[in-house]
């Protein structure tokens, strides 16, 4: 049973902040709890304003959020650690070798697809990012919770 969940991007300011919330919140039902943090992190940032748009445009309210810097004790906490890329998988194992198991792409049940970062690209960047990132949760919330 996975009781803490992880969504690891670099900054944590667009892609995991952004899963954080859309898992979170189709998590609501279960006792699982859902943080985000960055392998190179922004730290103490808000969540990029256009991609707090983007979730306010799809009936979210992006909350006050902060970028936090992932750590070897976080990586210990959680259960399950979703990543955007393959080379997030690696940048996790660096830094926290026991992790090696519980680290999958977020994009796991869509052929292994990875969810590029759409910082400094546009909002058309940022939207296909929101979609890519709301399948993946979907998918990942159906298997957590059945």
């Amino acid at each position: 049973m996975f009781n803490r969940i992880l969504i690891v991007c670099v900054g944590n300011i667009c892609r995991s902040p952004t899963a954080e919330q859309l898992l979170r919140n189709a998590l609501a039902s279960s006792a699982i709890e859902v943080s985000s943090a960055g392998l190179a992190a922004l730290r103490d940032s808000p969540l990029e304003p256009t991609a707090s748009r983007v979730l306010e445009e799809h009936g979210h309210a992006p909350g006050s959020h902060k970028a936090r810097q992932l750590t070897s004790d976080a990586v210990s906490d959680a259960d399950l650690i979703l990543v955007m890329e393959q080379r997030h998988i690696e940048g996790v194992l660096s830094l926290a070798p026991q992790a090696r198991g519980k680290v999958f792409l977020l994009g796991k049940w869509q052929s292994d697809r990875e969810i590029m970062d759409p910082y400094r690209q546009g909002k058309s960047a940022f939207v296909h990012a929101y979609t890519l990132i709301e399948q993946a949760t979907q998918a990942w919330a159906r298997r957590l919770i059945s």
